[in-house]
């Protein structure tokens, strides 16, 4: 999953995936069948991985707004961190790859998904709570929220620091 996070999928060699594994690059067509198939492989399992962890944090207590604010900036702190500034594989894959790959663009479409279904959770949440108005349309808002994560992931692999990336979480928090 790494190497293709890093490379992309043009970019990464059936070579460049036997180095990672540990193994010659028979048994990685022995193993696997094909890249594609080790690809498709690395995105499920970074669509499981990470949409779990963001329903984990999204569904922790607490006034809403503030969940949203911590989530978003968590994001951008981990990407900005990242010295190879990889952002999202589901973002990558979907710019890189998904107009020629119906496989791939299906995995990053079931992930988008469970991201929007995770924020609209969140927006009824903070509907029933008072803290967002009732009348608002929670899927809208939670496909606004999913987008803005997407900007945000991608913005992060240019960007020189964190300030426009916090006036971006700051006015999509303030418009709730």
């Amino acid at each position: 999953m790494d190497v293709f996070w890093r490379k992309g999928y043009a970019g990464t060699s059936p070579q460049d995936l036997a180095v990672a594994i540990g193994i010659g690059k028979g048994s990685l067509y022995n193993t696997f069948g094909s890249k594609h198939a080790l690809f498709e492989q690395a995105l499920r399992r970074y669509r499981d991985d990470q949409a779990a962890a963001l329903v984990e944090l999204l569904e922790q207590p607490g006034p809403v707004k503030e969940r949203l604010r911590e989530v978003l900036e968590m994001l951008v702190a981990m990407d900005l961190a990242d010295p190879d500034r990889r952002g999202c594989l589901a973002v990558n894959s979907a710019a890189e790859v998904a107009s020629d790959d119906p496989v791939a663009a299906e995995l990053v479409r079931r992930m988008l998904d469970r991201t929007e279904g995770a924020f609209r959770a969140l927006i009824e949440r903070g509907q029933r709570a008072g803290e967002i108005a009732a009348d608002r349309d929670a899927a809208a808002l939670g496909s606004l929220l999913a987008n803005t994560v997407v900007g945000l992931r991608l913005m992060v692999r240019v960007a020189e620091g964190p300030e426009r990336l916090d006036r971006v979480i700051d006015a999509v928090v303030d418009s709730l």
